[in-house]
């Protein structure tokens, strides 16, 4: 069972998302916040698998919210997943460093929004590539500089690897341009994410670009 806990300051989307993800057998809503503040805690209580966050909430903001159950080591096991009115809104970067696993709009398709939250209850980063390569040209592009990173906890071929992750390229697809398994592929990349201590594929994304690794290519 897939444990959900909803952030949302309107009513009426919680209850609209909470309708439709109750309806399937291995969803559960475990709470509903409508502030960051209250979702932080209720994350804390119930340990919830997913956790759907509003960017724009009063009293804390997704934002904050998802800094703070990313740097609690006892909610290591909540996906953050930010919602949007707005797809690459100017926020979105900003939660993705935060810790966030990735976003969806809110006026998804129902069908996308099930299969996004089982995505993020794996564990696995809510980013096609084509969202990675929109949210790099949109938003990594406008730092001036990169920021220093410890680039030599990686061997050769797992830089490869993660800058292969931040152009947008999914397992298979470096196991073809690398010439190796998905298999092998998907271990160069656990093991980038573990060195780096990046929770997910998304921070494995934001600490390429900052460190220098890769640099966005201009449209």
């Amino acid at each position: 069972m897939i444990r959900v806990l909803l952030m949302d300051d309107q009513a009426l989307i919680r209850g609209g998302f909470r309708a439709l993800l109750e309806i399937e057998d291995d969803i559960e809503v475990v709470a509903e916040a409508a502030n960051g503040e209250q979702g932080v805690a209720l994350a804390r209580e119930h340990r919830p698998d997913v956790a759907l966050v509003d960017i724009q909430m009063p009293v804390m903001d997704g934002i904050e919210a998802t800094r703070l159950i990313a740097a609690d080591e006892r909610l290591s096991g909540v996906h953050v997943v930010i919602l949007t009115n707005y797809g690459l809104d100017e926020y979105v970067f900003n939660a993705l460093r935060a810790g966030a696993c990735g976003f969806m709009v809110k006026d998804t398709e129902p069908a996308d929004l099930l299969q996004g939250v089982r995505v993020a209850a794996r564990g696995d980063a809510l980013l096609s590539p084509a969202i990675t390569r929109r949210l790099i040209a949109e938003y990594v592009a406008r730092r001036p500089e990169p920021v220093p990173q410890a680039l030599d906890v990686l061997t050769n071929r797992e830089r490869e690897v993660a800058a292969l992750v931040a152009r947008g390229l999914s397992n298979d697809e470096i196991a073809a341009r690398m010439v190796i398994s998905p298999t092998t592929a998907k271990t160069h990349v656990s093991r980038a994410m573990t060195k780096l201590r990046a929770r997910d594929r998304a921070q494995l994304v934001v600490f390429a670009y900052e460190s220098g690794l890769v640099t966005p290519r201009r449209p």
